[in-house]
């Protein structure tokens, strides 16, 4: 067992992540998170929620009319929030490509099942200490 040492946080917390791939398969990432303690973790969420507001706020001040429905429209909007949330607390992972804008984007859009993994993984592993599938 390691021996807990106050004050000493690690920078990293690395683990495979398990999620459901298009066809319904299990499919893993190993990912390296960036450590957050819960507070910091809630700063982030609430800077998130600030900036969305914010965006949602200017849209609605504008004098256009609101734009039509669009299923497509919200499903990149959804896919770009978690490219950015999977930027914001990705250091690293094991795919073939790095972690940048552009496949963080990719994995959301081809793989929205282990996008949601990793996001729910570190929510986890940094408010309750678990890992892990």
């Amino acid at each position: 067992m390691a021996k807990i040492t106050l004050g000493k946080r690690p920078q990293f917390i690395e683990t495979t992540i398990s999620g459901t791939l298009p066809d319904g398969a299990p499919g893993t990432i190993r990912a390296k998170y960036r450590y957050r303690t819960r507070v910091e973790f809630g700063q982030m969420i609430d800077q998130r929620m600030a900036e969305a507001q914010a965006k949602t706020k200017a849209a609605a001040d504008t004098d256009a009319a609101p734009a039509d429905f669009s299923v497509a429209t919200m499903q990149r909007q959804a896919r770009d929030a978690n490219a950015a949330y999977l930027l914001d607390i990705l250091d690293g992972w094991d795919l073939s490509d790095e972690v940048n804008r552009e496949t963080a984007t990719q994995l959301c859009d081809e793989f929205p099942g282990m996008a949601q993994a990793l996001i729910d993984g570190y929510r986890l592993a940094v408010t309750e200490g678990r890992l892990g599938n």
